[in-house]
């Protein structure tokens, strides 16, 4: 049976791609756009799909966009695969890059979460978190990101102990270095030469992520690594 999902991220990488996983298969997406040129954009490559404008790195204004969406009563899932990275050492980092991940990394997904829990519970749906390698390690350079990616590994586990009675299920999926867009600008900023060969095809965590959320309801899948496999 098609499900209604809200994603966020539709535009590039692996939100883009799972996206059109969900459509080919009949599901009713519900497509997060920063802009009205990017909801215009998605919609395009997604007739039919619902659009909400909203920009993420901007929190306080996701009540209204929810509000105009008119969204069904019920959700069967949100998948929150946006995100943002700007790298830099701790004695370097300007208050604006960690506030900027902040809100879109770890405040958007808990305020978009807080706006959909009543038609989340209403059809005892799921939440996804697309986290990262960075949201259970953090290393040098990595300190904004990875603690906005802690945060959101915070942000899952209570919302999965909070939401277990009114049967909403809690996913937390890590990829690995990922060949993405994001991941261009990640070697971009490190001054390294990007292969996407030599990382994790989007295609395969897209396919972990439909794996948590078609898991029949007696099971959660909640958490799930993604790393690069031998080469």
């Amino acid at each position: 049976m098609p499900q209604t999902l809200v994603l966020t991220g539709a535009g590039s990488g692996i939100g883009r791609l799972l996206a059109d996983r969900l459509a080919a298969r009949g599901d009713h997406l519900v497509l997060v756009a920063r802009d009205e040129d990017r909801a215009a954009e998605i919609a395009s490559r997604h007739p039919g799909a619902a659009t909400v404008v909203a920009d993420l790195a901007r929190p306080e204004t996701l009540t209204a966009a929810i509000e105009a969406a008119h969204l069904p009563e019920g959700v069967d899932a949100v998948v929150h695969a946006a995100g943002v990275v700007q790298l830099g050492h701790v004695a370097d980092l300007a208050v604006d890059a960690w506030t900027s991940q902040l809100a879109v990394n770890l405040v958007a997904p808990a305020e978009l979460t807080r706006l959909l829990l009543p038609r989340l519970r209403a059809a005892r749906g799921q939440v996804l978190f697309v986290n990262s390698g960075a949201g259970l390690t953090a290393h040098p350079e990595w300190a904004a990101y990875a603690a906005s990616k802690h945060g959101l590994k915070a942000l899952a586990d209570a919302l999965r102990g909070e939401e277990a009675a009114a049967g909403v299920r809690v996913t937390t999926v890590y990829p690995g270095r990922t060949a993405t867009p994001m991941q261009a600008e990640v070697h971009a900023q490190e001054g390294r030469a990007y292969d996407p060969a030599a990382w994790i095809d989007p295609a395969s965590v897209v396919t972990a992520i439909l794996t948590a959320l078609d898991l029949p309801r007696d099971a959660v899948i909640s958490d799930l690594s993604v790393r690069p496999g031998p080469r």
